[in-house]
């Protein structure tokens, strides 16, 4: 048996923070793979911390007032920050608001596209295209909430503003194309968007 003391077997002094014995430790054992030398570090550990349990049971180490008292030291609570808004839409246009499901976008776009390529054959089936265009949507926008007041007035604003933001843009173009057909587009554009997007 060595006559080193415990400190001396790990390399510390006696008044080394808890911390560094347990550095030491590390080290030492990382060094070394003999069986014995470990369970001698091990054990001149194991006595180290009974040495610094009797001195802490004897007052003669000071314990931090965190350690002692944790309840006493109590961290600030955390500047709560203030929450974002978790939508920043007013509450009247939330309620307008849907989220759709696959083929709530789907079926629409596939019936608003027909009759988008139905209406490029010829101006003349114009007409035709914006009626059916205006009965789907108010379908699709009364099965949603089945309040038909509320689908036919979305339709008609859609049908409306397409018409005259398609004439306008036809104009502003300047578009080989008959300005009825690109009206006729951002009608069913804007009916899509209304029966996918809107109750």
């Amino acid at each position: 048996m060595s006559d080193q003391s415990p400190y001396e077997q790990l390399g510390v002094t006696e008044d080394a923070s808890f911390d560094e014995i347990q550095a030491a430790r590390s080290r030492l054992i990382g060094l070394n793979d003999d069986r014995q030398a470990v369970e001698r570090i091990e054990m001149a550990y194991d006595a180290v911390l009974m040495d610094r349990l009797r001195l802490r049971q004897e007052g003669k180490i000071k314990v931090p007032e965190g350690i002692r008292f944790p309840e006493r030291v109590m961290s600030p609570p955390p500047k709560s920050l203030p929450e974002p808004p978790s939508n920043r839409m007013p509450e009247w246009l939330q309620g307008a608001i849907d989220t759709p499901s696959q083929s709530d976008i789907l079926l629409p776009a596939g019936i608003f596209a027909a009759l988008s390529v139905l209406s490029a054959i010829s101006a003349a089936y114009v007409p035709i295209c914006l009626a059916l265009g205006a009965g789907a949507s108010l379908y699709f926008l009364n099965r949603k909430e089945k309040r038909f007041g509320r689908a036919v007035l979305f339709t008609l604003v859609g049908v409306v503003v397409g018409v005259l933001l398609g004439g306008q843009l036809a104009t502003l173009l300047g578009s080989q194309l008959d300005p009825q057909i690109i009206a006729a587009w951002i009608t069913f554009f804007l009916l899509w968007l209304s029966s996918s997007y809107l109750r």
